[in-house]
C-alpha cells in the first residue's frame, strides 16, 4: 500500500469514528429534549427550570445527563425511576419551588 493510500485509509477511519460520535450526540440531545418535556409536564415547571432540574439530578447523583434523560422517559411511560434519582428529583423540584417563591 502506498503512503497516499495509507493516509486515505486513516482519514476514512477517522471520519467514520467522528460520524459515529456525532450520531450519538444528536440522539442523546433528542433524548434530553424529550426528557425536558417530560419534566415540564410531570413537575409542572417551565422548560428552562426543567433543564436545570435534570442537570441538578445528574450532578447530585453523579449520573450522566443522557442516562438521567433515558430514565425519565421510561418513568414518564410508566416505568420505574431508580430510587436515588427519584429522591433527587423530589429534592430538586423542592429546591426549584423554593427558589421560584423567593425570586422577585
Amino acid at each position: 500500500m502506498t503512503a497516499g493510500a495509507t493516509e486515505l485509509v486513516r482519514e476514512c477511519d477517522r471520519l467514520r469514528a467522528e460520524n459515529r460520535q456525532l450520531r450519538r450526540a444528536v440522539s442523546s440531545r433528542a433524548q434530553v429534549d424529550q426528557a425536558i418535556g417530560a419534566v415540564v409536564v410531570l413537575g409542572r415547571v417551565p422548560r428552562d427550570e426543567a433543564w436545570g432540574i435534570l442537570r441538578d439530578v445528574s450532578q447530585h447523583t453523579n449520573t450522566k445527563l443522557s442516562l438521567i434523560a433515558e430514565h425519565v422517559l421510561k418513568f414518564a411511560q410508566g416505568g420505574d425511576l431508580p430510587q436515588p434519582e427519584l429522591d433527587e428529583f423530589r429534592r430538586a423540584l423542592e429546591r426549584n419551588r423554593i427558589a421560584s417563591r423567593t425570586d422577585p
